[in-house]
């Protein structure tokens, strides 16, 4: 027989009773033998399966209990959420990482208590008729919270930067809470003239280490990033205060508008600032002094309003002017700005048709708006008018940069120091002339 060749098996089945179709068992008898042979096999699984899912739990936790025994069974078992994006993952560890170094800034001020009592309307008549108005009266002052905002500290030794609106008023008192609880008074170390944002200190907690001595113990500090080379469509994250309630309130949106101009402002704060990053990431009441961040955890913009009447449009100071803030604290403890003492306005092309001027840029001194001539051209005894400045020259250029729409007269002025020299392009009387003026120093 070949080795492929498999041996034939026969059966004779007319041997078997159980089949035989015209002998043998009755028809009823070979149904229940048939009955109980399946009733039979539907037990014997039914039991097996329970059988094996006990022995198949015990089996379970008793290895489960030999692998938590082990190292990192926990992390292999009980996995945390794992973000499923990389933007995800980027935006997760950069609120961990910033979250610790945003305060939460609440701003108290003594404030009159009344009482209220009640008089006899009718008593100087000699009259009472059981009948009495209430009357108000003060009952001393009571420390009251009035509002709150947001901050980031920027030095281990407990620097804060944050917006002036936030801490504006000089009598009112402004603590720090941080983001693990304790609790800080703060004082505000300089509030910047021309920019929405101030610097506040709270003072370092001191520990004694092992060899006695006295160490403060570091505050967790927010990175400054690049906002130099923002692009519109770019991720952001802004942390907040939100509501003056909802502490560390995370949203994220992206980079909607750059350079814009806005005019904000707060009770009887109003300030024009330039050149700030508008956001679609929610801004809330509350947020204003808080971080904007890029996916790497970067501070790039401070959140300083928002638009009521709009959906998402919110705007940020970028973080390039708040390290010259930064600085100017950390090395002369104020902020100062230079300062050329000239009131204009911006030429545009409307103005030089409807007032025949020879060109359509630069600043117009002693004009408005509207061309209408100010009260004052130039300050007297300022920068402008030590260089010959006067009513109506058109200042076309500092150190060779063009004045216009995209670059004001201000703006260019904030990259220098007070006492530095420029050269200033003018034309005066449709004639290009040049000035030289050492640049004062403005007050806040």
């Amino acid at each position: 027989m070949s080795l492929y060749d498999l041996p034939q098996f026969h059966f004779n089945l007319k041997k078997i009773n159980c089949f035989k179709s015209k002998s043998g068992l009755p028809k009823s008898e070979k149904r229940g033998i048939w009955g109980m042979i399946v009733v039979t096999v539907l037990l014997a699984s039914f039991f097996g399966f329970l059988a094996g899912a006990f022995s198949g739990s015990l089996f379970y936790l008793e290895f489960r209990s030999y692998l938590a025994d082990l190292p990192g069974f926990e992390k292999i078992i009980e996995k945390e959420y794992i973000p499923q994006t990389t933007q995800e993952e980027a935006i997760i560890r950069a609120v961990n990482e910033v979250s610790p170094a945003v305060v939460n800034i609440v701003i108290s001020k003594d404030l009159p208590v009344y009482e209220q009592y009640y008089v006899n309307p009718f008593e100087e008549w000699g009259e009472d008729f059981g009948f009495s108005v209430p009357q108000y009266r003060q009952k001393g002052t009571q420390k009251q919270d009035i509002g709150s905002g947001t901050g980031f500290i920027v030095s281990k030794d407990g620097m804060v930067l944050t917006n002036k609106h936030v801490v504006l008023d000089e009598e009112a008192e402004y603590t720090v809470f941080t983001n693990d609880g304790r609790k800080f008074s703060a004082k505000v170390l300089a509030r910047d003239p021309l920019q929405d944002l101030a610097v506040l200190k709270i003072e370092a907690e001191k520990t004694i280490d092992n060899t006695g001595a006295l160490t403060q113990i570091d505050f967790p500090v927010a990175v400054l990033g690049d906002s130099d080379n923002l692009q519109i469509g770019q991720t952001v994250i802004a942390i907040g205060n939100a509501l003056g309630e909802f502490r560390n309130t995370v949203s994220v949106g992206v980079v909607s508008g750059l350079g814009r101009t806005i005019t904000a402002s707060s009770g009887d704060f109003v300030e024009t600032i330039e050149d700030v990053i508008q956001t679609d990431a929610a801004i809330n009441r509350g947020n204003s002094g808080g971080p904007l961040l890029n996916l790497k955890g970067e501070v790039i913009g401070i959140n300083t309003a928002t638009v009521l009447d709009a959906q998402s449009i919110g705007f940020a100071i970028p973080v390039s002017k708040a390290e010259r803030d930064i600085n100017q604290v950390k090395f002369s403890g104020k902020i100062v700005y230079p300062y050329l003492g000239v009131y204009y306005t911006l030429v545009t092309s409307n103005l030089k048709e409807k007032f025949d001027l020879p060109v359509d840029y630069g600043a117009w001194v002693g004009r408005n708006a509207s061309g209408v001539e100010t009260d004052e051209a130039v300050a007297s005894g300022s920068a402008a008018q030590t260089a010959g400045l006067q009513r109506d020259d058109i200042i076309l250029e500092i150190n060779g940069q063009k004045v216009n729409a995209d670059n004001s007269l201000s703006k260019i002025l904030q990259k220098y120091n007070p006492g530095e020299k420029v050269a200033l392009k003018i034309m005066r009387d449709k004639q290009e002339m040049t000035l030289e003026a050492t640049l004062g120093e403005r007050e806040q």
